[in-house]
């Protein structure tokens, strides 16, 4: 068996050039199902937020749409095609992403693997700091935190050298952990991506959703796990499937900022997705209308499901503006800084 840490196991297997699960042609829609995969609903959220951004700016003459983690560019083109001929005029969209440029994306964005700098507008990575690598640590026997080693080939684990330095600190910090066979995951490359992330705005906000906790709900035995073909599957680091962990919001968040969590459900709902039923008087005056209607209802009902991706949390910071209307501190919703 060969050992490593999980950190550079998870970036071999995700972000190998020959081989890593994200560089595969078919791209992450076809192992698992996410928000924007599951209705156009989400990418009509997305853009109404972009416009109150775009409205709390003062419409900028470039306002920026930046996706990280864009995968194929389903969400960007599907932000793209909702918006008004003057927004578009002056949008600049970026789809960020080490993969190919896809087939099919409108000439006016910019496919890139980096980050954009000095921007104005709405930065938005869906699901792409769970994929951020990371280490993890075991308390053992003694009570002592030791990092998490696996194997890539099997994913077999076992205890390897005590935790120190800047991991120590950070899990002393937002994760502690005492008793035996405890697990923390060491949000701090998380922290440092979110950072250069949101350090490209030059004003903005940005929205980070993800599977995450908070404090005083963090998961005692860790969160690793594998997605191939559509079905959840043993965290085996080999390139075969994804690997992922869920992430500790509250830590990510970036100090001195106007910052704001809520799940999924709260922030669509705020944004106008419902999974309300339409009234059954349409299905007679309309039988056609109430189908569609009843069709984008359970669309809907999917994106809120507090059970499934209802559940995601969704990290929301300024960046010198105010922050949108439609977000302003509802029930469910948590201030985290200011």
């Amino acid at each position: 068996m060969t050992w490593m840490r999980w950190a550079p196991a998870m970036e071999q297997a995700l972000y190998d050039p020959d081989r890593g699960f994200y560089r595969r042609p078919e791209g992450p829609a076809g192992h698992f199902r996410t928000s924007v995969h599951a209705s156009p609903k989400f990418a009509r959220a997305v853009a109404r937020l972009l416009l109150e951004v775009d409205a709390a700016l003062g419409r900028p003459e470039e306002l920026a749409f930046v996706d990280v983690g864009a995968g194929r560019g389903e969400l960007l083109t599907g932000v793209l095609a909702e918006l008004p001929g003057e927004v578009l005029a002056r949008l600049r969209p970026y789809g960020v992403e080490i993969a190919e440029r896809p087939a099919g994306l409108p000439s006016t964005a910019l496919w890139t693997a980096e980050l954009p700098r000095g921007v104005t507008g709405l930065l938005f990575a869906n699901e792409w700091l769970d994929n951020v690598p990371l280490d993890a640590g075991e308390v053992d026997e003694d009570g002592v935190l030791r990092y998490v080693e696996v194997d890539p080939a099997t994913g077999a684990t076992r205890p390897g050298a005590e935790v120190s330095g800047p991991d120590a600190a950070w899990a002393e910090r937002w994760w502690p952990v005492a008793e035996p066979g405890e697990v923390v995951e060491f949000g701090g490359p998380r922290d440092a991506a979110w950072a250069r992330a949101v350090a490209g705005l030059e004003r903005g906000l940005a929205v980070a959703v993800d599977y995450g906790h908070t404090a005083g709900r963090r998961p005692p035995f860790g969160t690793f796990t594998g997605f191939r073909d559509g079905r959840e599957v043993a965290p085996v680091p080999d390139g075969s499937c994804d690997v992922t962990a869920h992430v500790a919001l509250d830590a990510v968040a970036v100090p001195g900022l106007h910052s704001l969590w809520t799940t999924q459900r709260e922030a669509l709902r705020a944004l106008g997705v419902s999974g309300g039923r339409p009234p059954l008087t349409l299905a007679s005056a309309d039988p056609e209308g109430y189908l569609r209607a009843l069709g984008g209802a359970g669309e809907a009902a999917e994106l809120t499901d507090p059970g499934g991706l209802g559940a995601f949390g969704w990290l929301v910071q300024a960046v010198r503006m105010p922050v949108p209307l439609s977000l302003e501190p509802l029930p469910g919703w948590q201030t985290l800084g200011a």
